[in-house]
């Protein structure tokens, strides 16, 4: 018999260096489908919104289902949002030109489901899709104002088919404490789907936790994306979110291929309380080859944690990059 959600819903404030000052809420609740089968991962549905004072505005989703004691697992993610940004080039060098930047308004919508199943202990396989639209509107000069003359359309829905891998250690999907996690997906976008470009993406993630007591975990992150095909600027990777080197305005440095990777001590205190501390760096480049020669950009930080569910940390992070900086506020861990 299905019981319902236990749900948390936690406000917070937040600064990054491309949404400016804002306020975040934050819903996450967690689950069973079926609550015979205590041997299943709690399944967990997280619902975000946030507003700032650039304007922006937007609505974030993600939910994360495991059925018949984690034989298949469904993952659904998405948002919308409408955010004032600025906008560089491509490439280390545009993003470092700090006069080259253009202003413009963005809207975009996002949905990805996945479907995976379970071949053998630790490994899935699946499918998915990936829809990713974004409009950009008055897209001008933020030194002279006069409007960018750009040979790139500023309007772009691209739609596409993944295959899915994934190998998962993890004690714990939701905080892991101990295990390591390997994701791939190839996602093929075409136009014969409805989309406006031919091109394909590669995304990798690789992730190990290690416990060094039972208070203290070191955490690191190996992350890559590289596309090739007829890769519009919307769909280029991009150094610098929450997510991966934080402290960075997000989209300022961008390319077709991307790496980072992160190393993150975590720590437990009393009660619900924890901190973080992190190291990380990222590169991009047009080709994949070149990739590990290019620029390398750091990223360094501090974070608090607060337990608000058994396993389930609200975070506030402060991180710093080259000649820039951002604070976080968000559910779960960074990865």
């Amino acid at each position: 018999m299905r019981k319902s959600i236990d749900w948390g819903v936690v406000p917070g404030p937040f600064y990054t260096p491309e949404l400016g000052i804002g306020i975040g809420v934050a819903a996450v609740g967690f689950y069973r489908p079926d609550e015979e089968q205590q041997q299943t991962p709690l399944s967990s549905l997280s619902l975000t919104g946030f507003g700032s004072s650039t304007g922006a505005f937007g609505l974030g989703y993600e939910n994360n289902t495991f059925l018949r004691n984690d034989q298949w697992r469904f993952v659904l993610s998405g948002d919308i949002s409408y955010r004032p940004l600025d906008y560089w080039g491509q490439g280390y060098e545009a993003g470092h030109n700090k006069h080259g930047k253009q202003s413009y308004n963005s809207r975009t919508m996002s949905f990805n489901p996945e479907i995976l199943y379970r071949l053998q202990t630790h490994t899935y396989v699946g499918i998915g899709g990936a829809l990713a639209y974004e409009k950009a509107a008055g897209l001008q000069n933020k030194e002279t104002g006069s409007f960018f003359q750009s040979p790139v359309p500023l309007s772009e829905l691209n739609i596409g088919v993944s295959l899915l891998f994934s190998y998962d250690t993890r004690d714990v999907t939701i905080n892991p404490s101990k295990g390591q996690l390997l994701n791939v997906r190839y996602t093929d976008y075409s136009p014969e789907l409805g989309g406006d470009n031919r091109l394909s993406v590669w995304d990798m993630q690789y992730n190990l936790y290690h416990s060094f007591n039972p208070t203290t975990l070191l955490a690191w992150d190996l992350y890559g994306r590289f596309a090739q095909g007829n890769v519009p600027w919307t769909m280029d990777g991009s150094l610098g979110d929450s997510h991966h080197l934080r402290g960075y305005y997000e989209g300022r440095y961008r390319d077709r291929n991307v790496l980072t990777t992160q190393l993150e001590l975590r720590k437990k205190l009393n009660w619900r309380h924890g901190v973080v501390a992190w190291a990380g760096a990222g590169s991009m480049s047009p080709r994949p080859s070149d990739v590990l020669d290019g620029h390398w950009l750091p990223s360094v930080g501090v974070g608090y944690r607060f337990e608000i569910k058994k396993r389930m940390n609200l975070r506030f992070d402060y991180g710093v990059g080259q000649r820039s900086s951002g604070f976080y506020f968000q559910i779960g861990e960074a990865f």
